[in-house]
């Protein structure tokens, strides 16, 4: 069992992740599976996950696991359950946005935390996606001194499309700056962008506010978003990326020394 999980309130790259190791776990002839809460706000990222493998949404994830047994499956992926203790996983992972981290720190509702940073302890590694933190490094170390701390970044696949021309861009993720920045830091042309809530359900009014009305215009948004949107409209896209893991192979150590002893 390998749980990907989060403290900080959302937007930390938990499904890309999951996905990834996924595929990191097929490499190695294993016959992996996702777990996944079958909360109706939850189906954009369960349609991510069903696009690469086989996904148990039971109201449980004790039940989940099982029924993955039954169906050969020798490892699950928790996309999510850090606070499900009800499970004890062999790999606990941790996920951060570099420009967010821990916010104020506090717990909520006085900060974004969903439970204390004294949690750390109960995870075997940390995946910062973004840039480097050595004072972040530090004060996960002076909370649980084994842990292990990676780096991620986003490579987008199709970034030739919207190169030298005018995007609009939305998105309703944890963080929808983070997907802007994202696009500014390879070039891409933004006209306008456009914020909504998590999981958000996009409407007609909603289109027609962000094309204003214009055929020609580009819009642009999350893999995330895009499952979410049944109307798709012909001038729609969704930016396809690849998660990078800095030293992979460190990465692909810590899971073989946990899961193969």
């Amino acid at each position: 069992i390998i749980c990907v999980g989060n403290i900080y309130l959302g937007g930390t790259g938990k499904t890309p992740l999951s996905i990834e190791i996924f595929n990191i776990l097929k490499n190695f002839n294993k016959n992996p599976a996702f777990v996944k809460k079958p909360y109706l706000y939850l189906e954009d990222e369960i349609k991510m996950l069903k696009a690469s493998g086989k996904v148990f949404t039971e109201k449980k994830r004790v039940s989940s696991i099982s029924l993955s047994i039954n169906d050969n499956h020798d490892v699950v992926i928790l996309d999510d359950g850090f606070q499900d203790f009800s499970i004890k996983p062999d790999i606990a992972i941790l996920c951060f946005n570099s420009k967010q981290l821990i916010g104020n720190g506090l717990v909520i509702p006085s900060g974004p935390l969903r439970e204390n940073l004294s949690s750390i302890k109960r995870a075997d590694c940390v995946v910062i996606n973004g840039s480097e933190s050595l004072s972040f490094e530090k004060t996960l170390k002076k909370i649980n001194s084994s842990i292990k701390v990676f780096y991620s970044n986003y490579k987008i696949k199709n970034l030739d499309r919207f190169q030298d021309k005018e995007v609009v861009a939305f998105a309703g993720i944890g963080n929808p700056q983070n997907f802007f920045d994202l696009l500014k830091e390879n070039n891409i042309n933004l006209k306008e962008t456009f914020s909504f809530p998590d999981h958000h359900n996009y409407s007609l009014k909603d289109f027609n506010n962000i094309s204003k009305g214009k055929e020609d215009v580009i819009l642009l948004t999350t893999k995330k978003d895009y499952f979410r949107i049944t109307d798709k409209k012909k001038n729609l896209y969704c930016l396809e990326v690849d998660l990078e893991i800095k030293d992979k192979d460190g990465f692909i150590n810590l899971i073989k020394n946990k899961l193969w002893k």
